[in-house]
């Protein structure tokens, strides 16, 4: 899947200026230009494995139940200076059961394992915290695996509680309802760039002296940090989406300190990819997505009724659309909060029915699904507009972008006219990064020569929206050694623990044994989504929340 936006836009960039952070191209750990930092790595590495994690009762902020414990790890702001200032990142941890099975009359054996270390999460964003995700050790996709590992979470700096980071009001970040036009008007267009400005220049004022220190190669020497502090030699971790493209430069940067990782759902690691030129690719690709869930839509029309083609089932939408946009359901769900909910099913499958159905009960008079699905929670406000500060830092930190806003306006018109479902809303997502004030880096050409690295694990499912199919194919090729586990004509984003046996399969005999397949292996799709008759969503109820358990676990933010 290839983007038709014109990739020429970067050659227009307007003056930026380069970080001392730069990095230019080379293989393996010899990254020129970053001599103090790796230094400082190493002396932040001895003093947090001299320290350890004290892990206790998770503090009543993190609202997480025993048997998850928790802690902090001490990171520098600045590598470069590892004796300055410092901050703490937030870490959770459910220690390695031993035991597979279950004890007592039920007549399962009881499996001993030894334990093999932390294995450490990040489910991506930039700006996901995977505190809560320990708590996969109690889901049967995991036990396995958390037999023989401890199960570590950890919020990266600027999440969470981990030095957070903030842009603006969390009040005025959610405020609703909101907008969505597909094509933009000139008026539309000014609004949002005056509203990017504003947003840029508020992370500026906030973070001030910290905020050029929120990058993807400080949260892969973060990393390295977190794995001295509790103990491993090694490092096992599995990143997913964003957490694919740190991860790989922890690799490339401490290629001698990988045990085993797991990349699911890659970014395209292209430097000349990172970042502006993944969102247009990402853009086209939801497009596609979309389409599938219109098609399969299409083909439960007896129980949706909202038009047996994509097409009809494309108009049934632009009703409902029209609808909030002229009265918002319960005050606060226009056609930003609609698209946001949409949005949710190009990511997973399992969001289809219920979607569909909140379609098609307000299109027959009951507005309440719909409602209930997108209609913003306050209590979330601070949340998530803490993970769009990060997402925001980071990105428009890590390299550069285009600062002329007529080389937005001609790229994401001209991908809108073939790929309207996101293209703008992605663009104003990032549009703060052509007014940001801190140094961009150049982005890490990433490489791994031959016998650097132990094998490593690439997942991907061929028709993933957020982190189309060919990252994962670019990944395999600048890391040695890696093999790739594609599930095949599936497109949920982060499939390691989902549906799919196959896959959880390979990961397993990955993690437990170090088996990978020789280069690359195939899946066959999960099961399609199966149609759900209204009268009959009680009875989904559990295996709903036992889905939305998954994604809570595996959010994948925005990348």
């Amino acid at each position: 899947m290839r983007a038709v936006a014109k990739y020429g836009a970067l050659a227009t960039l307007g003056s930026l200026v380069l970080s001392t952070l730069s990095v230019a191209p080379a293989g393996g750990a010899d990254f020129a230009g970053t001599s103090s930092e790796e230094r400082g790595t190493v002396v932040a590495a001895k003093r947090a494995a001299a320290a350890g994690i004290k892990f206790r009762t998770c503090p009543k902020a993190e609202m997480l139940p025993a048997p998850l414990v928790c802690g902090t790890v001490e990171v520098p702001l600045d590598y470069a200076k590892p004796d300055g200032e410092r901050i703490r990142l937030t870490v959770s941890r459910v220690k390695a059961s031993g035991k597979t099975g279950a004890a007592g009359g039920d007549g399962k054996a009881v499996e001993t394992v030894a334990r093999q270390g932390a294995l450490v999460y990040n489910p991506g964003g930039p700006g996901a915290s995977s505190m809560a995700f320990p708590l996969a050790a109690g889901l049967p996709e995991w036990k396995r695996i958390a037999a023989a590992y401890d199960i570590v979470g950890y919020a990266p700096r600027g999440v969470g509680r981990s030095a957070p980071l903030s842009c603006q009001n969390a009040a005025d970040f959610a405020k609703a309802p909101t907008l969505a036009p597909t094509h933009p008007s000139e008026s539309y267009k000014k609004e949002r760039i005056s509203r990017a400005k504003a947003y840029a220049q508020g992370c500026a004022r906030n973070a001030g002296h910290t905020l050029r220190h929120y990058t993807s190669l400080n949260n892969a020497r973060d990393l390295d940090v977190l794995r001295a502090a509790l103990g491993e030699k090694k490092l096992s971790f599995m990143g997913a989406s964003y957490g694919t493209y740190f991860g790989a430069l922890y690799a490339s940067l401490f290629p001698s300190h990988v045990r085993r990782m797991v990349f699911d759902s890659a970014v395209n690691p292209d430097p000349e990819q990172i970042w502006y030129r993944n969102n247009l690719d990402q853009s086209l690709a939801f497009e596609q997505r979309w389409a599938d869930f219109r098609a399969w839509v299409a083909k439960h029309d007896a129980t949706y009724r909202l038009g047996d083609t994509p097409d009809e089932v494309q108009r049934s939408y632009e009703r409902v659309r029209a609808a909030v946009a002229l009265k918002p359901a319960d005050g606060k769900v226009g056609p930003g909060e609609l698209h946001a909910a949409m949005l949710g099913a190009g990511y997973y499958d399992d969001y289809w029915a219920v979607r569909a159905s909140a379609l098609s009960e307000f299109l027959e008079g009951n507005p309440k699904p719909l409602v209930d699905q997108a209609k913003p929670q306050p209590s979330a406000a601070v949340d998530n507009e803490n993970g769009n500060a990060v997402y925001t830092a980071v990105e428009c930190n890590d390299a550069p972008w285009p600062t002329d806003w007529k080389v937005w306006d001609r790229d994401n018109t001209e991908l809108a006219s073939h790929a309207p479902f996101e293209t703008w809303d992605n663009a104003w997502m990032n549009l703060p990064c052509a007014f940001w004030s801190a140094p961009r880096q150049r982005a890490v050409d990433i490489r791994t020569a031959p016998g650097e690295l132990p094998r490593t694990l690439i997942l991907a499912a061929e028709r993933d929206a957020a982190t189309p199919y060919p990252g994962a194919l670019e990944l395999q090729r600048r890391l040695s050694g890696a093999a790739l586990v594609t599930e095949r004509d599936a497109g949920t984003h982060g499939i390691a623990g989902g549906p799919n046996t196959c896959v959880n399969d390979h990961v397993e005999a990955y993690l437990l044994a170090g088996k990978t397949p020789a280069y690359r292996a195939e899946c066959k799709p999960h099961a399609e989504p199966d149609p759900v008759s209204r009268a009959a969503d009680e009875t989904r109820a559990e295996d709903e929340t036992r889905s939305e358990l998954r994604r809570r676990l595996n959010p994948g933010a925005q990348l």
